[in-house]
């Protein structure tokens, strides 16, 4: 006879006790314990923005104030009167370099507009090849561009002294010189800037829009004034204020086709005549002019949005059956692939000719290996190489710090004044080079804070610290860009599982956006490389980089050897672009630091 089990009583059941909670952690102590404490804490936004903003403060908008205050030092009345007279030289510099500009964004308008259209509506022989290449005018140095095109297109380059022995004529045939040729350098160096706004909103825009309009009867060229060009207007206004800016900014070109009435000439020439007030008083002129049309470039993109409501699918390029069409095609495209590797076979040409040795001749008439032998072999000639290498390389590293924290504080943090930080940063993308230098010339030719009592003028620290200035803003576009792609909760879920915000940072959201963020150091570490603009005014003879000891060896006639440095910095040049195409994630973020390129 089996038995139930009585139930125990209550009074034999075992208590469960809890144990009791540990109690609530107590307020956190000292500066670094409220660092630790990550986004959470009222105070953490301002103890990481303090330090960014006031190296912003010190190294880009201190200085512009002493170039303003060194302008209006002794004759600033009489300066900026200069500008208002109706026969002065800065008048008519400003005036130059504003039509210059005007003339530069109709131009490569044009020619971008229309190479974006036909390569992304049209299907014809050869457009392969043409969309492989056309952004090599982008990836070649400002300098070894304007070069390339003087050794081309000027009086004494290669085409108008073999159109001249093609003809018999007397003199050179179709050459370039003044402000046309500033303006051929112009179309064919920035019309990338519009390719890649109109391609981008072409492969955009719904077809069956288009068809709805001629469907309802309209013709092409309504259809163009009434959809496609409202459609583009957006990218048509940023890119043409680019050029516009790019142009504004621009000192090689004006530099080697002659052309001295342009406000970065006088600026330029000023300084080098000893003349630092009338040289800051060009510089804040050119300075104001360049941060007027950021903003209105900010402006503009923020004042509408012009998005189609359909949802189509990407239009199909259009096949040309026609046979004379295909010939036709085929021609310019044959035509069109010589022009733009026209320039990297001129500068490889003639790398490999002996120094003195091409005089009337159409194309040198002896080569060698000797100019490589020569910058690798002299320790004087090898110094440019290890300058430009070892000051880019430090800027670079001070870009990337600086660039991936303004880049989280603008993206991820609510803090007072985070608009202004956005704009600190890119001032310095706005300010040409040579407003750059001026800046840092007024600001650090005595000793202050920022330089730790210092007299930075004339040191190996000042090119750095130009290079840092100018490039910053790129290596902050692509950290920027690469942020925006991930999803904020990573970040917090490894906050809330016990990681401090040093170790969620570093673990979790700096390694995922760490291509994008390469993308950008490489991007500056290369135009430090090539940098030209602002290190011909604050350069010496120990820290001169590539870039000036090629324009002084021009100047020497020893063009082999110039054209051979330039060689050098193109392979780099595309090197970095094959890098940098290959970092996973790393292609949206390049292309948007592209966009902000000065």
């Amino acid at each position: 006879m089996s038995t139930i089990p009585a139930t125990p009583s209550p009074a034999t059941i075992a208590p469960v006790t809890k144990e009791p909670a540990p109690p609530p952690p107590g307020p956190r102590r000292g500066l670094a314990a409220r660092f630790a404490g990550g986004t959470g804490s009222r105070w953490f936004p301002y103890v990481l923005v303090f330090p960014l903003a006031l190296v912003l403060f010190g190294y880009v908008v201190q200085p512009m104030f002493a170039t303003f205050a060194e302008s209006v030092g002794v004759d600033g009345v009489e300066n900026y009167g200069s500008f208002l007279t109706s026969d002065g030289v800065a008048r008519s510099a400003l005036v130059t370099s504003l039509i210059i500009s005007a003339a530069s964004v109709l131009l490569c308008g044009v020619v971008g507009v229309a190479m974006a259209f036909l390569l992304k509506r049209f299907s014809f022989p050869g457009r392969k090849l043409i969309e492989a290449i056309i952004l090599v005018p982008a990836a070649l140095p400002p300098l070894i561009g304007a070069i390339a095109f003087q050794l081309l297109y000027s009086e004494t380059g290669i085409l108008p002294r073999g159109l001249q022995q093609l003809f018999g004529a007397e003199n050179p045939v179709l050459p370039f010189s003044g402000i046309a040729g500033v303006l051929v350098v112009h179309t064919f160096t920035m019309y990338p800037y519009f390719y890649l706004s109109a391609s981008a909103a072409l492969g955009g825009m719904d077809p069956s829009v288009e068809e709805a309009a001629y469907n309802l009867g309209a013709g092409r060229v309504r259809v163009w004034r009434t959809v496609l060009l409202p459609m583009l207007t957006p990218a048509l206004v940023s890119a043409s204020l680019l050029v516009f800016m790019t142009s504004l900014a621009s000192y090689t070109a004006p530099l080697l086709f002659g052309v001295d009435q342009t406000m970065t000439m006088q600026i330029y020439i000023n300084r080098t005549n000893g003349d630092l007030p009338m040289a800051s008083t060009y510089a804040s002129v050119l300075g104001v002019v360049s941060v007027l049309f950021l903003l209105g470039m900010r402006w503009y993109e923020g004042r509408r949005s012009y998005r189609s409501q359909s949802k189509g699918v990407a239009a199909h390029r259009r096949e040309i059956t026609n046979p004379l069409g295909k010939w036709l095609a085929l021609t310019a495209s044959l035509l069109a692939t010589a022009v733009l590797l026209a320039p990297v076979a001129t500068i490889a040409l003639v790398a490999f000719s002996q120094d003195g040795s091409w005089t009337t001749e159409v194309i040198p008439a002896q080569y060698s290996m000797q100019n490589f032998v020569t910058i690798f072999s002299e320790p004087r000639a090898f110094q440019p190489i290890l300058n430009s290498l070892q000051m880019s390389l430090i800027a670079t590293v001070a870009c990337v710090v600086i660039g991936v924290l303004v880049a989280y504080a603008v993206r991820r943090l609510n803090f007072r004044g985070r608009g202004l930080l956005d704009v600190a940063v890119m001032l310095a993308w706005a300010l040409p080079g040579t407003v750059v230098a001026i800046n840092l010339i007024s600001a650090f030719s005595t000793g202050n804070a920022f330089s730790f009592g210092q007299v930075l003028i004339g040191t190996f620290w000042i090119m750095p610290l130009a290079y840092f200035v100018r490039f910053l803003p790129l290596v902050f576009r692509s950290s920027s860009a690469a942020l925006a792609q991930l999803d904020p909760s990573l970040e917090e879920a490894a906050r809330n599982l016990g990681a401090s915000w040093w170790r969620a940072f570093g673990t979790v959201t700096l390694r995922l956006m760490l291509p994008g963020v390469l993308a950008g150091a490489l991007l500056a570490f290369v135009h430090g490389v090539g940098e030209f603009v602002a290190s011909v005014l604050i350069y010496t003879s120990e820290t001169a980089p590539i870039s000036v000891e090629i324009n002084n060896r021009m100047y020497s006639f020893e063009v082999g050897t110039a054209a051979a440095y330039g060689m050098l910095q193109v392979v780099l040049i595309f090197v970095v672009m094959v890098v940098s195409g290959r970092l996973e994630g790393g292609g949206r973020s390049t292309r948007e630091a592209a966009k902000w390129t000065a």
